[in-house]
């Protein structure tokens, strides 16, 4: 029985020396109070892309011009033989247009760091293809961040992004049949 104990005693301490032997701390990992926010090339980014533009054009013109012309028989040379007339004309007019756009566009995509600058900043890429019903929209992004405006769980307003280039272009039937065709664009270019 004593023999029994001391053999599970040292099987115990054969096993607690190969568990404290070995750390839970390597020099890659870190601390856990610290937050996973992206800080390196490859850390991943999700971008909310939230861009709303709004324009209002509006233009007016008028004129108003008079011409007015009267002949003597005083008058030069070569209008002495001419009987006296009288030549007179207005024009008027005006114009006026307005043009309005409103746009919203309003997405989610993860991005990767792909360059950590020197002065801490990340430059991001991000590309989202989602294909439904033989129609495919890809958005693409670029731009710089500051590490400060990500959040703790990783995510930034597009508004946070310096020189953000945002693109979504779409192909498919639905798409297609958005475009101008040849003749519109014919009669378009005649007139």
């Amino acid at each position: 029985m004593i023999l029994r104990r001391c053999a599970l005693i040292l099987a115990m301490l054969l096993i607690a020396s190969s568990a404290i032997a070995d750390s839970l701390w390597t020099p890659k990992s870190t601390s856990l109070c610290a937050d996973a926010k992206a800080r390196q090339v490859g850390d991943i980014v999700t971008i909310l892309v939230v861009e709303s533009t709004a324009s209002v054009q509006k233009a007016s013109t008028g004129f108003d011009k008079k011409l007015s012309h009267k002949n003597d028989a005083g008058i030069g040379t070569l209008l002495k033989n001419l009987p006296e007339f009288q030549v007179s004309s207005s024009q008027k007019g005006s114009a006026s247009g307005s043009t309005s756009r409103i746009s919203n566009f309003v997405a989610k995509i993860t991005a990767t760091v792909v360059k950590a600058l020197p002065n801490g900043n990340l430059v991001l890429e991000g590309k989202r293809t989602v294909s439904t019903n033989r129609e495919r929209q890809e958005i693409t992004l670029t731009g710089t961040v500051r590490q400060q405006d990500i959040a703790p769980d990783n995510t930034v307003l597009s508004t946070y992004l310096a020189d953000a280039e945002i693109k979504s272009t779409g192909k498919g039937p639905v798409g297609d049949r958005q475009k101008e065709g040849i003749i519109s664009k014919l009669i378009k270019f005649l007139f």
